[in-house]
């Protein structure tokens, strides 16, 4: 029986469509949730009763021996064991160092066997080794064992694969560089800076921190816009860091002030390598798409033992009066 004809919603209602035959009602077809224009063609068509086959991932091996710090300073700092014997102490010199006073020069090793094992032993340090909260001489390592050093210091022990790994060192790097320039950030350089004047305070050992400011930057920003002031934060960024040891800090203290943390360096050495800092970003030129920029910086310098009070917060305060004096005394200066 044909149904009359009708009228398209929504159009002229001179327009009809022709009719066509009713069948029977009967059940709805199942349908998609989604709109039909969504599914790509060859989901859409195939038959309901078609098995989907999943592939397995492939292999990776857990071949990557790792250790990571859980606490202190250093949290989420990650340590490959690649050599045969790995140290782990308070000295300058060893692979895994820990920084804490309740640690022993040479503390404790592990071992890497023939057979591919790892074994932990106490180097007879003062305040032991434990694994998972037992105190141990000697103990053979599984992957998520909790060595602890000392009275505090915890490391975790895993297997891990190369991808397991580069996003560990991600993690880490992220929660302690400045993403822009791959100086340290600031809150890493508040711990740090607290934790060298207590070492510099424990064993008499000298300690200056460096604080420079690049002159006129806002000028940068607003002739040559934020990109063209990202790129200069970068190059001098990197050109400091090309002339600091490893063993100093060189951290972002905010914009576009910067802070180096100097170790067992004489306070008059401390102004001169400040001095040699300032020329260098002085003589840097920085390409930028159609124009060549310099820049300098006002330096201040000063050393924990100029400070009535032994503290981060005081030896800052103190840098930071003499770079203001640097800017005030003309820019493109050193007081110390």
């Amino acid at each position: 029986m044909a149904a009359p004809n009708r009228s398209v919603m929504g159009k002229n209602t001179s327009e009809t469509v022709e009719s066509v035959d009713v069948k029977a009602p009967g059940p709805p077809p199942p349908r998609s949730s989604l709109p039909p224009d969504w599914l790509d063609e060859d989901i859409a068509t195939s038959p309901a009763t078609e098995n989907q086959i999943s592939i397995a991932p492939p292999f990776v091996a857990k071949d990557r021996a790792l250790l990571t710090m859980l606490n202190g300073l250093n949290a989420g700092q990650v340590f490959r064991l690649e050599m045969p014997e790995t140290i782990l102490g308070r000295a300058k010199d060893v692979a895994v160092r820990v920084d804490d006073v309740g640690i022993s020069r040479n503390h404790a090793r592990i071992v890497r066997t023939e057979d591919g094992r790892f074994v932990l032993e106490d180097l007879s340090s003062t305040n032991g080794v434990f694994v998972n909260g037992k105190k141990v001489v000697r103990a053979e390592l599984a992957s998520a064992d909790r060595v602890q050093i000392g009275p505090s210091a915890i490391l975790r022990f895993a297997l891990l694969d190369a991808e397991e790994e580069e996003l560990a060192r991600r993690l880490y790097e992220s929660s302690t560089r400045d993403a822009l320039t791959r100086a340290f950030n600031r809150k890493y350089l508040a711990e740090r800076l607290t934790s060298e004047v207590a070492y510099a305070q424990r064993h008499k050992t000298r300690l200056s921190v460096i604080m420079f400011d690049l002159d006129y930057f806002k000028r940068v920003n607003d002739t040559r816009g934020h990109m063209a002031g990202d790129v200069v934060l970068r190059v001098v960024a990197l050109q400091v860091t090309r002339l600091i040891r490893t063993e100093d800090v060189f951290a972002r203290y905010g914009g576009e002030e910067f802070v180096v943390v100097v170790r067992g360096i004489a306070h008059g050495n401390v102004a001169l390598f400040a001095e040699r800092v300032r020329k260098s970003i002085e003589q840097l030129v920085i390409p930028l798409e159609d124009f060549k920029l310099r820049v300098t910086a006002s330096f201040g310098v000063s050393s924990l033992a100029e400070c009535t009070e032994k503290s981060a917060d005081a030896l800052l305060k103190i840098t930071d009066e003499r770079m203001y004096k640097s800017k005030v005394g003309g820019r493109n200066r050193v007081t110390s």
